[in-house]
């Protein structure tokens, strides 16, 4: 899958369970972190947005667990993004950072609650606008985008080869 944005993050020991492993409901909480970054990279905020009466709210989730993540993994969160009608679907993955293992699938379907009530926005939409569909990424804040081509760039700017070496642009 391609991604359009990816953030790194760590599990914190109070995320595992008796069994040493991640509890599943903080997948949850790493999926939305990342959809916010991913807003504040696309120039929105999602406190923001509320108080301008527009919720983006969950209307349903397909979640699959793969491998477990356990404490000090650290953790690539990625996500893509389209939008079908009123709904815009996220699909996330989480990739275990040592060896890029699969540890965490989902679908993630939003609708906009606008002062209340189902419908569209349009700071979403254009926000959003350049994504939907494209797999673009660029340097956003708190993860990494990709650029017009398609190519992943890291935090300085170098854009990854086709081997996955770093080079200057």
């Amino acid at each position: 899958m391609d991604y359009i944005f990816e953030t790194k993050m760590m599990v914190r020991d109070y995320e595992c369970d008796i069994e040493g492993i991640v509890n599943n409901a903080n997948y949850l909480h790493y999926t939305e972190h990342t959809r916010h970054l991913f807003l504040k990279a696309c120039g929105l905020s999602f406190a923001e947005m509320h108080q301008k009466g527009v919720d983006a709210v969950v209307a349903r989730m397909n979640l699959q667990f793969k491998t477990p993540l356990r404490c000090d993994d650290e953790f690539y969160s990625r996500l893509n993004l389209k939008k079908e009608g009123i709904k815009y679907i996220f699909y996330h993955q989480i990739h275990r950072a040592s060896d890029d293992k699969l540890c965490f699938r989902a679908s993630v379907e939003l609708v906009c609650l606008v002062n209340g009530r189902l419908g569209t926005s349009e700071e979403y939409d254009k926000a959003f606008e350049r994504y939907v569909g494209e797999g673009k990424e660029e340097e956003g804040k708190g993860g990494k985008m990709k650029d017009e081509r398609g190519k992943m760039k890291d935090e300085r700017g170098k854009m990854k080869d086709e081997r996955g070496e770093m080079r200057d642009e």
